[in-house]
């Protein structure tokens, strides 16, 4: 198995540098099938996503009759751990351990609680679906088992991404080090597609049992690629481990206060936090929406989620393309906003007569403007580091990005809920709540051009303000 899995990687890596994003990043140090290998913990954090966020959410909600807020709310559990994202960044910057490592300890921790979530969610699923024996369980064993779930499942999916993005970027120079974290990206968005379409075609007949299948394989999955994807990825040194023993280390506080005082770095969390919040609303709607607005079966829709992440991949490489040859981040940040207004706005459509095309390039549009939004955030964060606070600053995007989704996953979920209890009086139709969503994510979607607007404005005149001391500088001289 691990000849074939080579095999395999080394035939990616020669296709690779010609149509893989971010490919030109490979050395002869870390070759790109080095680098393919690390990325499989991106392949198992999209395989989890997929799982979470698009076919357990649509089951439970359609399938089981969960409430769709007590879904968003259990969605929005792992919001706990998102913001220790920049902090778990941070202790891995700093580890000691006896043999040196830094890194591997934590994702290897991380991966053992994705397989805890994995190995309680069936037990949950059976007692919600009364499927065989579990027909007597009360039901408050199955919610709490499976938010139990879904929260060991989300910390792993933070620590392991985190840590493992710094890890990628220890590998290459400070200069490469943005280009190594996209490519990284654009494997999460390859497991996502993967594991959609193999997903789908698993429950094209669905079952409870089938579904509880499927989760065991994802379990058993994750563990292996992670083990292979760690495996001679972080040498040993007990040198480092003892100077950092030895030595005083910079407190979180402090590094994080040194971060934030980057020009342009709180405005540039907050465009990421209302542009996040503008596209993660729509993760715990989208499939229900094509379930009950369009009548979708569930591998339909669990392919949706497939077509999303094509989407965002599609963004990844535009952006590649774009910021490599010299293009702003912040500028691609905001077309990236742009493009998702109308994807929305196509999606409301459908519902009234837009039919199911209009349906599915709605959902393209929005993953194109995902794709080119977090790309270019994260080139700008990436940009804006210290060369040995990567990880804090990886950490501090994806502690922002995580909790404005997890936000608004868990308000999108209440307002489907509660507009829908009062359709029978109002007279709205059953799309109707989705659609004020996509509204409001549309809303955002606004703001967040205003504030990266207000942003390149800051920058721009702070490089006024420095060339013309610079000028005045070399004047007096």
């Amino acid at each position: 198995m691990l000849g074939y899995r080579e095999f395999t990687l080394r035939k990616l890596a020669s296709i690779g540098p010609r149509y893989l994003p971010f490919a030109d990043v490979a050395t002869k140090d870390v070759p790109l099938s080095r680098l393919l290998r690390l990325s499989l913990f991106q392949v198992t954090v999209g395989m989890a996503l997929v799982l979470l966020v698009g076919t357990l959410n649509r089951v439970m909600i359609v399938e089981l009759d969960v409430p769709a807020s007590l879904v968003a709310i259990m969605l929005a559990l792992p919001l706990v751990f998102a913001p220790f994202r920049t902090l778990i960044g941070f202790r891995s910057d700093t580890h000691a351990s006896a043999l040196g490592w830094r890194r591997i300890p934590y994702i290897w921790k991380g991966t053992l609680y994705q397989f805890g979530g994995f190995a309680v969610m069936p037990f949950a699923l059976l007692v919600l679906s009364g499927y065989g024996e579990a027909v007597d369980a009360p039901l408050w064993i199955g919610y709490g088992s499976a938010a139990i779930a879904f929260l060991l499942v989300g910390a792993g999916v933070h620590i392991v991404q985190t840590v493992g993005l710094a890890l990628a970027t220890d590998l290459v120079p400070q200069e490469d080090q943005p280009k190594v974290v996209g490519l990284m990206y654009v494997m999460l968005l390859v497991g996502m597609v993967g594991s959609a379409l193999v997903f789908g075609a698993l429950l094209e007949t669905y079952s409870p049992g089938r579904l509880i299948q499927v989760i065991q394989g994802a379990a058993v999955v994750t563990v292996a690629l992670n083990l292979f994807a760690m495996w001679k990825q972080e040498a040993r040194d007990r040198t480092r481990a003892q100077r950092m023993e030895t030595e005083l280390t910079q407190s979180f506080q402090a590094a994080w206060r040194d971060l934030v005082k980057t020009p342009g770095m709180v405005p540039l969390l907050v465009a990421i936090g209302l542009g996040t919040f503008g596209f993660g609303m729509a993760d715990v709607l989208l499939e229900p929406y094509g379930g009950q607005a369009l009548g979708f079966s569930v591998a339909e829709t669990t392919k949706l989620t497939a077509l999303l992440a094509t989407g965002t991949l599609i963004g990844f490489g535009i952006a590649s393309k774009r910021l490599a040859s010299g293009g702003s981040p912040t500028g691609m940040a905001r077309t990236g906003a742009a493009i998702g207004i109308p994807g929305f706005a196509a999606i409301i459509l459908s519902s009234m007569g837009g039919g199911v095309v209009m349906f599915l390039a709605g959902t393209l549009a929005t993953g194109l403007g995902a794709g080119l939004f977090g790309h270019a955030t994260l080139t700008a964060t990436m940009r804006a580091a210290q060369s040995d606070r990567i990880g804090l600053a990886l950490g501090a995007w994806g502690a922002v990005q995580a909790t404005c989704a997890g936000i608004g996953v868990a308000l999108a979920g209440i307002l489907r809920d509660v507009m829908l209890a009062f359709s029978s009086e109002t007279g709205l139709a059953s799309y109707a709540p989705y659609n004020i969503v996509f509204l409001i994510e549309i809303l955002f979607l606004l703001l967040a051009i205003v504030a990266i607007t207000k942003l390149r404005f800051s920058l721009s005149r702070q490089g006024d303000i420095a060339k013309t001391r610079d000028i005045s500088s070399v004047e007096v001289s």
